[in-house]
């Protein structure tokens, strides 16, 4: 049983939809989170079938709204009762399904672009918890506010059996790695004591490694500076920045001579100086 707690989400202007869960669950993230760039994103859990992953996506293909989507779905399953499920399709309309045979607490909360929804939790406060932060975060980057939603539904009190995994799913046309992917975050924590905080922490990490500084905050290399990176780069055995900076999976944040990333002049002075 997945029970657990998620939200899926979209930002239409940014184009993107996502999934971000928790569960006292091993592994949450390989069953409940499922998204397509342009499509939607799906959550499937309680007595998941995961099923409703695949075959929601394609019935998004194919036009068909969020709530005729769950309704499909649900009403073609023999084990609907036991089943919970959250849609926000392509253009941003929510809808979630709760069977009347999930545990308690279970129930869902839907808005513009979200679809929120819950189960075995200690109360409702935790899927309004939920909705409110959502609500209350628009304007910032999605990732960010799918964050703060779990932050705020474990706050709130969260899956009454405690914690275990969570996982963040985030798409976008042409939005993952080098441009050649719409995977713009897959983060999971399998099995972790304090999961939302892993969380955090790898999507620092990627955002530090994938993420990208606007090109008017980069730093002019002029030649004292272009002396302190050779400097450093020979301390570490290079001669070239992007040679360095493969090694190091900062290679997106490189391009060219003439000015450096912010975030990898940094990470350079830390690892000369860690050497």
């Amino acid at each position: 049983m997945v029970s657990t707690y998620s939200i899926c989400a979209c930002d239409l202007e940014a184009k993107q939809w996502g999934v971000a869960v928790q569960s006292k669950f091993l592994a949450v993230g390989s069953v409940v989170p499922w998204a397509k760039a342009g499509l939607g994103a799906i959550a499937t859990q309680a007595y998941a079938n995961p099923g409703y992953g695949p075959d929601g996506l394609r019935l998004l293909d194919e036009g068909l709204p969020a709530d005729e989507v769950v309704a499909r779905l649900t009403a073609q399953d023999s084990g609907r009762a036991e089943r919970q499920l959250g849609v926000v399709d392509g253009q941003g309309r929510g809808a979630t399904f709760t069977g009347d045979g999930c545990l308690e607490w279970a129930g869902g909360r839907v808005g513009p672009g979200y679809a929120a929804q819950g189960n075995i939790l200690v109360s409702a406060e935790a899927v309004d918890a939920l909705t409110d932060t959502f609500e209350g975060t628009a304007g910032r980057p999605l990732v960010e506010r799918l964050l703060d939603c779990l932050d705020a539904g474990q706050a709130a009190g969260g899956d009454r059996r405690g914690q275990q995994s969570a996982a963040l799913l985030v798409v976008g046309p042409g939005q993952g790695y080098a441009g050649l992917s719409d995977t713009f975050v897959d983060l999971r924590v399998d099995d972790h004591e304090r999961p939302l905080q892993e969380l955090r922490r790898l999507f620092e990490q990627h955002d530090r490694l994938f993420g990208e500084t606007p090109r008017s905050q980069w730093i002019e290399v002029d030649a004292e500076l272009r002396a302190e990176i050779d400097g450093r780069l020979a301390e570490l055995g290079y001669e070239r920045l992007e040679d360095w900076a493969g090694t190091e999976n900062l290679e997106e944040r490189v391009d060219g001579e003439a000015a450096i990333d912010p975030v990898v002049l940094d990470a350079l002075r830390r690892a000369s100086t860690e050497r």
